[in-house]
């Protein structure tokens, strides 16, 4: 107790008087100055508060999570997990829960993260180790751990990992309480770790990235030098190690699944296993940004280029790849087996925010919004306590044959997928502002209020509108004395035509891209810079911005590099993606053809899957009568969002649709 006095005292001392000398020129607004009354985002996440955190607590209970915790503080028993990486499901569920309590104060919720705590600060050894299947019993530890602490960090022993979210849960929570409980367990450790690892001392480049995130965030609470530095050690460790057999194809051979096969500054592509690569892409970027590391900033833009004009999915995803979930080869984007694990396409969102805040280009906007309204909630069901942890792209004949990862399930044996989802939810207000001098950006729209200030004026804004069914965005600008700021407006990449900020895919059409902005009911003159419109004016009470975005059905096609995607269309309306269902098409969406001509229609049904626009069209299907005879009939065609498939039984599912028929995929049940 007297160390945790000490060390609380130490934080708040150092926190004072810390000042940071380099940092993103552009600053998020806190979601918790952001007050929603959303349709689509607030039930969401209401639904986090309410089943996700809850359900996640009570699986961490009864897998024995918090078990391991407990036999460690007496040292004694048998860890009752699989993984050694399991402590983390608890950190972020306590991630999540704290960032709720942020905004929605829980006295019950509350008291038992303090029970929690308690539990995880008795399982800290003295000199601030904390990894329960070591502790437990060190003669027996667990096999990935080795029978020396951080003897396989380089490999799975995840040591470093589940520092990294013990890190990020401390720092959520002593944000939203003020309490620094969790934040002294959090800081005992990172002590310990920054003592241990360093140039002039032990050399390694951590399994799984998130210590060096998580670092980050230590030492803009703290102020401790030491742990911006250990970030930034760990990143520049990546590459020099000699044991891997740089010749070999295999991944886990050449040291490719960990970023680790040579220095990240030296790095062409996104590579190996995608979760991992990006967090540690984000940490990248948050160094460069503390450190003004142009070297680091120049790899991650490099990095970045290559995801997003070579290694993406349609809907947001990203890691192709099942062996390793890893990215794969340029263009290897298959759709039969797909992977998209969901704890990538959480890692995608971190990543795209932070190279938002380094360069405030609307296009690492565009691929966040793809990825949130697509890639990512599709990995929660609508009653939020069912996962995917990998995301089809097409699921096709007798569903029994799909890989049961490509069902939804309430808990996995692996469960880092839900646990990430319970921590992402709640923050998503957080992403909608950001501001830079006398610049205000609103990056995504969604209905509610936000609380600011602009050159020391209190600022107002309130935001309403349908979306993302409808178009028509308004924005109501209330400062608190007449003051003059430029507003930058997010103006979408798929309303201007540019399906994503490369080539990798395009509209089949192009349609007209005016914008129409109006202030107070009139058209304004606007210009458009790194893709926000720009208002500058001296704003006044009561100032109202409207944007009006085309909500028209758009047909997506691949580059041809996409072997998968040849001769087929995908469908966009809006950010969101639509796929088709069997439960809405006679059973089966394999034989579904759309043709150039197919005119489609959009009808809002409030009393399907929590409400959603639903795309019609009349378009010809393949059918197959008696034993010999294939024939095309006209059907209708129903499409839902990507995003709510799976919530309604299990059968075929489909993304990408051939545009004519060539060939007849033949079926054996």
């Amino acid at each position: 107790m007297k160390t945790a006095l000490f060390l609380s005292a130490g934080i708040l001392s150092s926190a004072l008087a810390f000042s940071q000398q380099k940092d993103y020129a552009i600053q998020s607004v806190p979601f918790t100055q952001v007050k929603l009354t959303d349709n689509f985002w607030l039930p969401r996440i209401e639904t986090n508060r309410t089943v996700t955190i809850p359900a996640s607590f009570e699986r961490c209970e009864s897998t024995g999570r918090i078990k391991n915790f407990i036999m460690a503080a007496k040292k004694s028993g048998k860890f009752a997990t699989r993984y050694p990486f399991d402590d983390t499901d608890i950190y972020k569920t306590i991630e999540g829960a704290s960032f709720s309590l942020a905004v929605h104060p829980d006295a019950k919720l509350d008291a038992y993260l303090d029970t929690l705590i308690s539990i995880i600060g008795n399982a800290q050894e003295p000199d601030g180790y904390l990894y329960t299947s070591r502790t437990i019993n060190p003669a027996e530890a667990h096999p990935w751990a080795g029978k020396e602490r951080w003897e396989k960090e380089r490999e799975l022993s995840h040591e470093l990992y589940n520092a990294g979210h013990l890190y990020e849960a401390a720092a959520a929570h002593y944000l939203a309480t003020k309490k620094t409980t969790l934040l002294n367990i959090a800081l005992k450790n990172a002590d310990l770790v920054c003592s241990v690892f360093g140039p002039d001392k032990k050399h390694v480049a951590p399994g799984h990235e998130i210590i060096e995130m998580g670092l980050v965030k230590l030492y803009r609470i703290a102020g401790k030098k030491e742990y911006l530095a250990t970030a930034k050690y760990f990143v520049e460790e990546r590459g020099h190690f000699t044991g891997y057999d740089t010749k070999s194809k295999d991944q886990w051979k050449n040291g490719v699944y960990w970023q680790d096969d040579i220095p990240v500054t030296q790095q062409q592509e996104a590579e190996g296993h995608a979760v991992r690569a990006g967090y540690l892409y984000s940490a990248v970027a948050d160094i460069a940004a503390l450190t003004g590391d142009d070297s680091l900033r120049t790899s991650i833009d490099r990095i970045w280029t290559n995801m997003v004009e070579k290694k993406m999915y349609v809907q947001g995803g990203v890691g192709a790849v099942g062996s390793g979930e890893s990215y794969g080869k340029n263009y290897e984007l298959p759709n039969a087996t797909a992977y998209n694990e969901t704890c990538a396409a959480v890692a995608n969102v971190y990543w795209n925010y932070r190279m938002f805040l380094l360069h405030g280009e609307s296009k690492y906007m565009d691929v966040l919004e793809k990825t949130l309204y697509n890639g990512l909630i599709s990995g929660i069901g609508l009653d939020g306590k069912s996962f995917f942890y990998t995301n089809a792209m097409q699921v096709k004949g007798n569903f029994a044959h799909v890989d049961m990862e490509n069902t939804r399930s309430g808990w996995f044996e692996c469960s880092c997928c839900p646990t990430n989802l319970a921590r992402l939810i709640p923050s998503i207000p957080g992403y909608m502002y950001a501001q830079k001098d006398d610049n205000l950006y609103i990056n995504l729209f969604i209905n509610g209020s936000v609380n600011l200030k602009m050159k020391n004026t209190a600022l107002e804004i309130i935001q309403q509108n349908g979306y993302p069914w409808n178009g028509n965005l308004s924005f109501t600008i209330n400062p608190a004395n007449t003051t003059a700021f430029n507003l930058k407006l997010r103006v979408p990449g798929w309303a201007q035509n540019k399906a994503m900020p490369s080539t990798l895919y395009s509209f089949a059409l192009a349609s007209p891209n005016l914008i129409n902005i109006k202030v107070n009911g009139k058209l304004v003159e606007y210009n458009i810079e790194n893709g926000y419109a720009v208002i500058a004016r001296t704003w006044k009470k009561n100032d109202i911005v409207e944007m009006e975005l085309p909500m028209d059905v758009k047909r997506v096609v691949a580059n041809e590099n996409i072997a998968d995607d040849k001769g087929k269309v995908a469908l966009q309306r809006g950010p969101i993606m639509y796929c088709a269902e069997w439960v809405d098409n006679n059973g089966k969406t394999s034989n579904i053809i759309v043709p150039e001509n197919a005119q489609f229609t959009t009808e809002f049904k409030q009393d399907l899957l929590n409400g959603i626009m639903v795309l019609k069209a009349q378009v010809p299907t393949v059918v197959v009568t008696g034993t010999d005879n294939i024939s095309t009939i006209k059907q209708t065609l129903t499409a839902i969002p990507y995003y709510s498939w799976a919530n309604r039984g299990k059968g075929e599912m489909m993304m990408w649709f051939p545009s004519q028929v060539k060939d007849v995929d033949l079926l054996t049940k």
